[in-house]
């Protein structure tokens, strides 16, 4: 059967999609076609404009038909309307497997119906986000219901320790707090309840925090998981207190005292759209009510417009990264812009003005509007873009029923998209998305954005710009070099007309060889000006051939002239440097932050700033999720470095700075490891059934356990649990503890250590493991005392010295500490410890010393590993912390050298005189490494170089092991 004449007025690229659903269409029965008859326009509409809805008319065409013959197209629901129909087919669901099946049956259906409507009616898009929104309470409320009656068959009902019955409550967040959710988008959850105490009534009791907990990991499978009839919501976790790291179901005490002392700006954004969805409504919003003040601030908080600045231009820094120009809700004009303008207005003055408490974008831009807080112009035209917009946003996501905002990157979808919209083409559509992304931008920057400084004009760049093309002679090009300032004119000249020759360079796009034209008399003259060195221009010639065909990185710095300042000092300072720059071109858009670049953040911020990089990411988007953290180290240890080489660190800051950046990351991956390993297999077994925390950790090893990190240090870590190795997990594939502690150590070492196209994020080494490469990848607490107690060779508590718990769960990693305690301060037979420790120094020496050449002598002084270096002085420390620990505990408080060799001086087992001389000396062995690192150079110096402090270690080295 030919398609019908309709078919003319959707544009001819898309025909043959439109086409191909027809056609299967059409081998439906010809009973079912001639019912269909009527809706035949509406059939070849959802076919243009939708993947989803032509699916699921071919799979299931009887139930579509019941719905078009029963007008259920045609009329809005209520709430009553999700709610009842799905707790009338919950109430014969018998096991969990019914449960799920009818959740995401009904899902299917429902969001069918709302998507129908929403593209092929163009039904106003707050309906549709309302009816979504609807579609997800249920499910989450009705869910919860049945869960809850499940689990209380078995452990009794949570009461208080006053006797007062409890429930969760589930705190939606976000789009589905404020009504607003898209047709396809994740849930962003947060769990809670109101007291502490235990179950009553069942087999055996929990308290009240591990039953919450379960039937919150539950309640997330019902809804997440993906099963042959599909899925209900991604549910996103992410934004409770502490992320991934904190308990899934906290009480409201431990809810308030959170965000009264850690709560961070970010997080009162996101409490703004709050909302009780499920479980114990009244006792949700209660708490709600009683965190009121953390959100809005008695006075005008003027300091909301910063924390929004930051985190647009965090969200800025991502979208260049990602190259999501054409990503509607983060991009220049897009709808982010828009909620930013809205809340910071409500962050400012709600707590001036309730009626600013509002979680609804329109209705609050309307009390903007009232107040004179925005000028009715302004608020009329972010509102008729916004609601554009949402509806461009849901147009894309209907497509195929996907979770993006990013404007199809093909012909066929964006003219799908314009279909959906009601335009005739993308054409038109597009002149109208410009118009709205224009004025949002406009109003966003007369509001939010800071000001920058309009580029500084230049001299005249004649010459260069003649130079660089070529037009000048090679003795006029020199002399114009020399003139300037460069002493090494001829080299500079060769190098540039060789890149000019190149023939990438000659191959280049048209875009692109017009910014090169306009950035190379740039950096020409700049060389010039500063001074540089051959090898400086050697260095930013290789950073140019690296963006050849990503001229939007010439772009950045012809519209950033102090940012290119930045990049030559840089890079005539450190090789280091200008290799991560080079390999990592990404790495340009810190050059445009002089204040961050020069000044690292502090470990909470570190945190913060990380967590809320990972919570734009999706969590089943592990590629992704492995870049962001390859670049965050990248940036972070970038800005170090610059710190560094201007001296506004020193360096044991510097050291501190490199080992913050590594744990912050080694937290964040362990979480993510661990909620990747619990969706599959549920969570470990324990012996007393009331831990439900995470009983993993991460100890660290040498330069990271001794908080003396360097620019290339890799990480030597040891992996502990706490669980009994007889029990298994809790999931529906469940697996044995020991079993599924070692698969979460190899994730864990896979997310680190994995080479993507950014490189890895840190080497590995897990040699310093109870037995070595030949033992269990993660031990048992009580196995790791066991081995050190019994098995472990001097060298291993020489190691132990310089370990420290760095990541996991505070219960295991108080329990190292305290294993960690009793070893080093063993009594310990000081004639055998000295002997152990100078034979496992000869060996290192003989290993990896420096070996004399033909004369006779050595070439060089390896800072590290020759006498007198830095393995002596670390040696020196390990055997005194051995040998006194067990009269001077204080001595093993710390893990770091400097600290541990104060509190030898302190002990008078060295003199304070000694003591603050190894410090010394110590500290500028490492002052040497950390500049030939920045230099891509080996840890070695001359012979002759530092030889006064080189000898005093040789000499106090025979004194600490005289006999």
């Amino acid at each position: 059967m030919a398609a019908p004449s309709e078919l003319q007025l959707y544009p001819s690229v898309i025909h043959p999609a439109i086409q191909k659903y027809w056609d299967e269409f059409c081998e439906l029965p010809a009973e079912t076609l001639s019912a269909f008859s009527s809706y035949y326009p509406d059939i070849l509409r959802a076919f243009a404009v939708s993947d989803f809805l032509a699916l699921n008319i071919l799979r299931e065409p009887e139930l579509v038909l019941s719905f078009l013959q029963s007008s259920q197209h045609q009329k809005e629901c209520q709430l009553v309307d999700f709610r009842a129909p799905l707790a009338e087919e919950l109430s014969g669901a018998l096991k969990e497997d019914d449960l799920l099946r009818i959740l995401r049956l009904f899902r299917r259906r429902m969001m069918f119906r709302i998507i129908w409507r929403d593209l092929v009616c163009l039904v106003d898009y707050q309906v549709t986000t309302r009816e979504v929104s609807w579609l997800a309470e249920t499910c989450i409320d009705e869910a919860l219901s049945w869960i809850y009656r499940d689990m209380s068959q078995q452990f009794g009902e949570p009461h208080s320790t006053a006797g007062v019955k409890q429930q969760l409550v589930v705190l939606a967040m976000g789009k589905l707090g404020a009504n607003e959710l898209n047709v396809s988008s994740d849930i962003d959850l947060i769990f809670t309840f109101p007291e502490r105490g235990e179950t009553q009534g069942g087999n055996r009791s929990l308290d009240n925090q591990a039953f919450f907990t379960r039937l919150g990991q539950r309640l997330i499978q019902a809804l997440d998981n993906t099963t042959a009839d599909g899925f209900v919501f991604r549910v996103d976790m992410r934004l409770r207190p502490y992320g991934q790291s904190g308990a899934l179901a906290l009480s409201f005490a431990a809810m308030e005292a959170y965000y009264q002392e850690q709560g961070r700006d970010w997080e009162r954004y996101a409490m703004i759209k709050a909302r009780a969805v499920a479980g114990d409504i009244d006792a949700g919003e209660e708490l709600l009510t009683s965190l009121k003040p953390f959100v809005y601030r008695k006075y005008i908080d003027f300091g909301a417009v910063q924390a929004l600045r930051a985190m647009k231009e965090m969200i800025e820094r991502e979208v260049q990264r990602k190259g999501q120009d054409g990503n509607i809700k983060v991009g220049r004009g897009g709808i982010r812009e828009i909620e930013f303008i809205v809340q910071v207005f409500q962050l400012m003055r709600g707590g001036r003005d309730v009626r600013l408490q509002q979680r609804n974008l329109l209705s609050t831009l309307e009390c903007l509007e009232d107040e004179g807080l925005l000028p009715v112009a302004a608020a009329a035209e972010l509102r008729e873009a916004y609601i554009f917009l949402r509806n461009l946003e849901h147009a894309i996501q209907g497509l195929e029923d996907k979770q993006t905002q990013e404007i199809p990157k093909d012909e066929e979808g964006r003219e799908r998209v314009a279909v959906a919209m009601g335009f005739p083409g993308w054409g038109a559509c597009r002149v109208q998305l410009d118009k709205y992304r224009d004025c949002v931008s406009e109003h966003f920057a007369d509001i939010i954005a800071e000001r920058r400084e309009a580029p500084l004009e230049r001299p005249d760049t004649i010459e260069w710009k003649a130079l660089w093309a070529g037009r000048l002679a090679q003795d006029e090009a020199q002399d114009l070099l020399l003139r300037s300032g460069c002493d090494q004119a001829q080299e500079i000249y060769e190098a540039v007309t060789q890149l000019r020759q190149s023939s990438r360079v000659q191959h280049m796009q048209l875009q692109g060889k017009e910014r090169l034209d306009e950035f190379m008399p740039n950096l020409l003259q700049s060389l010039a000006q500063s001074r540089a060195s051959h090898e400086t221009c050697r260095r930013l010639l290789a950073l140019v051939e690296a963006v050849l065909r990503r001229s939007a990185y010439l772009a950045l710095l012809n519209e950033n002239p102090g940012a290119l300042t930045e990049l030559i000092r840089l890079f005539a300072e450190s090789a280091w440097i200008a290799r991560q720059i080079v390999t990592t071109p990404l790495l340009l858009d810190e050059l445009l932050h002089s204040g961050s670049l020069y000044t690292p953040p502090d470990t909470t911020a570190l945190r913060d700033e990380l967590r809320q990089q990972m919570l734009r990411i999706p969590n089943d988007d592990l590629e992704e999720q492995m870049e962001a953290l390859r670049y965050f180290k990248k940036a972070h240890v970038l800005r170090v470095a610059a710190s560094d080489l201007r001296e506004t660190l020193p360096l044991m800051k510097v050291s501190d700075y490199l080992t913050f950046i590594a744990e912050t990351i080694i937290e964040q991956v362990v979480d993510e490891a661990w909620e990747t390993m619990v969706k599959k297999y549920g969570e470990p077994g324990y012996e007393d059934a009331a831990l439900n925390d995470m009983r993993f950790a991460v100890i660290g090893y040498g330069k990271l356990g001794g908080i003396e990190m360097s620019y290339g240090s890799d990480l030597d870590l040891v992996f502990l649990h706490g669980a009994s190795g007889d029990l298994s997990t809790s999931g529906e594939t469940s697996i044995a503890n020991q079993v599924f502690f070692t698969r979460l150590g190899q994730r864990i070492i896979h997310l680190l250590t994995t080479k993507t196209a950014s490189g890895d994020i840190y080497e590995v080494d897990m040699r310093l493991r109870p037995s070595g490469n030949s033992g269990l990848l993660v031990s048992s607490v009580s196995a790791f005392q066991q081995y050190q107690e019994k098995s472990a060779w001097t060298w291993e508590h020489q190691a132990l010295v310089r370990s420290r718990a760095v990541a996991g769960c505070p219960g295991i990693r108080a329990e190292f500490e305290k294993v960690r305690k009793d070893i080093l301060t063993q009594h310990r037979d000081p004639a055998k410890l000295r002997t152990e420790v100078m034979d496992m120094r000869e060996k290192m020496h003989a290993s990896l010393g420096t070996k004399p050449d033909s004369s006779g002598s050595p070439p060089y002084f390896d800072l590290k590993h020759d006498r007198g270096g830095i393995v002596d002085i670390e040696f020196m420390v390990q055997y005194a912390a051995l040998r006194w620990a067990n009269e001077y505990p204080q001595i093993v408080v710390w893990s770091d050298n400097i600290r541990i060799l104060e509190a030898l001086g302190d002990a008078g087992v060295f003199s304070q005189e000694d003591a603050d001389k190894l410090c010394d000396i110590y500290r500028l062995l490492r002052a040497h490494g950390h500049r030939l690192a920045l230099q891509n150079l080996p840890a070695r110096i001359q012979t002759d170089e530092l030889l006064e402090e080189r000898r005093w270690v040789v000499a106090f080295w025979e004194k600490v092991f005289a006999e």
